[in-house]
């Protein structure tokens, strides 16, 4: 088992430096081609900071290990509100009044009733709802595109782009950059759903237990990272646009991709708690984002223990405590 587990590690490892480079290899691909900072923000920005979910994803599908498929999506989505918005939260409140927040809100609240819709009535997502998941990230990004292109205020979600403004023109760092990131992706993944497969059957436990605690904790990181490093600064405020985009994204595109890549199957577990977790995680955080209020210190410690009591209810089931 510890060598699954170092496997594992060395596999997520991988594939957060992988997902990060090959970022950044082609926004400085796009400014050498002349391609427009909005379009890089809508597409390999948006696109890109979600790939390491998303080639996990369709690796754990093709590789017939789609409860870690499962698992991650929605562990990710859990752990990007009780986690990566509660641990900053206790060290400096996170203000919700963003101009333009609420209708991204409002649009995660619709995918995630969407998501857990086909659930709870198919049990499964295949290349049909894959397809519908897919398109509707396409009317998200659509409806970005429209706004930011009429001159509209900006947009919370688009201001990661800006992370990766150093990254420009087509040279030697640039070319580094993009190989590293697309060998590194598919090397990281196969080492991640391999071993995390392996995991899963030493323990004894479900596929999807290990997409929801080590995978999606490892792949919401940099998330994590990037939202601890704005509270220091007080400015917690400008991360948690990204981390419901994020969460658009993993529902979406990569709950898409894993219907387009073939088929994946609901387990009754999931249908008990993971799913009901995370739609109680989106409602928790709609309610803040929709009324303006602040994300307090109590409220972190709130989210914090939630996260915490979920991981505990994991391994309580699977028989590891």
């Amino acid at each position: 088992m510890f060598a699954e587990i170092v496997l594992v590690l060395i596999g997520l490892a991988i594939l957060l430096v992988a997902g990060d480079f090959l970022v950044r290899g082609a926004v400085g691909l796009a400014a050498a081609l002349g391609v427009p900072a909005l379009i890089v923000s809508l597409t390999i920005v948006a696109f890109g900071t979600s790939a390491p979910e998303l080639v996990v994803t369709v690796q754990s599908v093709l590789s017939g290990n789609d409860g870690i498929a499962i698992g991650n999506i929605i562990g990710s989505n859990i752990a990007n509100v009780f986690l990566v918005l509660g641990l900053p939260a206790i060290i400096y409140p996170i203000s919700t009044h963003v101009i333009g927040l609420r209708r991204h809100m409002v649009f995660m609240l619709m995918a995630t009733a969407a998501f857990a819709g086909v659930a709870y009535t198919a049990g499964h997502i295949d290349s049909k709802i894959g397809g519908a998941l897919f398109a509707g990230i396409l009317v998200y990004v659509a409806y970005m595109w429209v706004r930011a292109s009429i001159g509209k205020s900006t947009d919370p979600v688009l201001d990661e782009v800006e992370e990766y403004q150093s990254a420009t023109g087509l040279n030697t760092r640039t070319i580094f950059f993009l190989f590293v990131g697309l060998i590194g992706l598919p090397v990281g993944a196969q080492l991640l759903v391999t071993n995390g497969a392996l995991l899963a059957y030493v323990m004894g436990v479900r596929e999807e237990v290990i997409g929801l605690t080590i995978i999606a904790f490892g792949t919401s990181l940099p998330e994590l990272a990037t939202v601890i490093a704005a509270a220091l600064h007080k400015k917690s405020d400008v991360a948690i646009g990204g981390i419901i985009g994020s969460n658009i994204f993993n529902i979406l595109a990569v709950g898409g991709a894993a219907g387009l890549a073939g088929t994946a199957s609901f387990d009754s577990g999931s249908l008990r708690i993971d799913i009901p977790v995370m739609i109680a995680a989106s409602v928790i955080l709609g309610a803040y984002v929709l009324t303006r209020r602040d994300i307090g210190r109590l409220t972190g410690l709130f989210m914090l223990g939630a996260y915490a009591g979920f991981i505990i209810a994991l391994a309580a089931l699977a028989g590891a405590i």
